[in-house]
């Protein structure tokens, strides 16, 4: 390897998976994203499912950010535009900045394979206190489309010509 060559560093991510119905066993969501991230070298710090109500899933995220050991939280589930989906309304507010082009760029990769039904999701990602939060619809399809295609190399110290983990030491700077 050579003098400026980066390693890989593994980091702690929490997976929450919300919905009214799924349980462990139904979680496939869920179980594709612990599976993606365990392959690619990092460890599941925590995983938990929540019903679709914003208090929740608040409640949940804000334990994982108010945990430093926590580097990313993964949602899936509840961003769509129905009566009971609340993952935005219950994560914004906890956000101290939001990555737009995640949301941007994740709707554009699905476009190719739901097409115009990629405007029902409001997947979102920021940060929190130094913890990068990601929230994905629902569908298995679609959280391995954000990892395979965007949260996976961000999440890799290696990828150049930058990632999310290489930001990670000035996330609290003021």
């Amino acid at each position: 390897m050579s003098g400026n060559e980066r390693q890989f560093l593994p980091l702690n991510i929490a997976i929450l998976t919300v919905s009214d119905t799924r349980t462990e066993d139904e979680d496939i969501s869920g179980k594709t994203l612990v599976e993606r991230l365990e392959s690619a070298g990092h460890h599941l710090f925590s995983k938990a499912i929540v019903a679709d109500d914003i208090y929740q899933i608040r409640a949940a995220v804000s334990s994982w950010v108010a945990d430093e050991q926590v580097n990313v939280i993964i949602s899936t589930g509840g961003t769509g535009v129905t009566g009971r989906d609340g993952t935005p309304e219950a994560i914004e507010p906890l956000l101290d900045k939001t990555l737009s082009g995640f949301g941007e760029v994740f709707r554009m990769l699905s476009y190719q394979d739901i097409k115009t039904s990629t405007i029902q999701s409001r997947a979102v990602a920021g940060v929190a206190n130094a913890t990068y939060i990601f929230c994905l619809p629902g569908s298995a399809s679609a959280c391995r489309t954000a990892w395979d295609s965007l949260i996976s190399e961000q999440l890799d110290f290696r990828t150049k010509p930058c990632n999310l983990v290489q930001l990670m030491p000035r996330l609290l700077e003021k």
